[in-house]
């Protein structure tokens, strides 16, 4: 006898977006409707940026108030915060690194970028000292020492971090940038999720923050399924369709 009782139709994963350095949540404007009009409820993360394993605290924590399965994508340093933050969460189906860093335990975002030529951003980079305060201190908070924010330099970053981008649109994420702490692309990562979760790479080929070169490498350690797209480093910006395709290629995945 044939079972003809209708089934439902699976849960659709929710999608979380972590932003990296020198970005914040718009950044995934444009991908973000690609996503919705394909029945995907979504979350755009705002990212610390200011220590690794705070950061992916912060990240899990999302993560853990999100109902039913998770598909994690990180752009840039977002890739570290991501492979930290889906260790030991069952929910997380996916991961999908969009131009981001894949690092393996004891590996900083620095180490990796440094391991291939090819990346100009240190000379254009500005270094600012921040107070470093105890969180957990009672107010007023605890001065504990002073940190080392990291910007892009105002006039190099249409070249440097969003080169195919129109430049109207590169001089207001210069000035809303978001500064990362030195001290979070120093950090080894202690976990790397990518070894127990299926993963998705997006290599941009004319990235000049993180080599193309150490992308390829890191997708390849990461046996993730790779695609490449000639873009800068800012793709979900300047390619937004071709982020939300591998982003539902990995959630569609998660169905199977």
């Amino acid at each position: 006898m044939n079972d003809t009782t209708p089934r439902p139709a699976p849960h659709k994963p929710t999608i979380v977006l972590v932003h990296g350095a020198f970005a914040d949540s718009s950044s995934w404007n444009g991908v973000i409707p690609h996503l919705r009009e394909a029945g995907y409820p979504v979350v755009a993360v705002a990212n610390p940026l200011r220590g690794l394993a705070g950061d992916a605290a912060y990240v899990a924590s999302v993560v853990k108030g999100v109902e039913g399965p998770v598909v994690l994508a990180g752009h840039s340093y977002g890739g570290a915060v991501i492979s930290e933050a889906a260790a030991d969460e069952a929910k997380v189906k996916a991961l999908v690194y969009v131009a981001a860093f894949i690092p393996d335990k004891g590996e900083s975002a620095l180490d990796l970028s440094n391991k291939y030529p090819g990346s100009t951003l240190g000379p254009n980079l500005d270094a600012l000292p921040f107070p470093v305060t105890d969180a957990g201190a009672p107010s007023p908070l605890t001065d504990t020492g002073t940190g080392t924010d990291l910007y892009i330099k105002t006039e190099a970053f249409h070249d440097q971090f969003a080169a195919d981008v129109p430049h109207e649109v590169t001089d207001l994420m210069a000035a809303t940038q978001r500064p990362i702490a030195a001290a979070a692309l120093e950090e080894p990562a202690t976990a790397a999720a990518w070894r127990a979760i299926p993963s998705w790479s997006l290599v941009a080929t004319a990235d000049r923050n993180i080599p193309p070169a150490a992308q390829r490498f890191m997708s390849e350690r990461a046996q993730a399924r790779t695609e490449e797209v000639d873009a800068s480093h800012a793709v979900s910006v300047s390619r937004p369709e071709a982020v939300a395709r591998l982003i539902r290629q990995a959630a569609e995945s998660t169905a199977a």
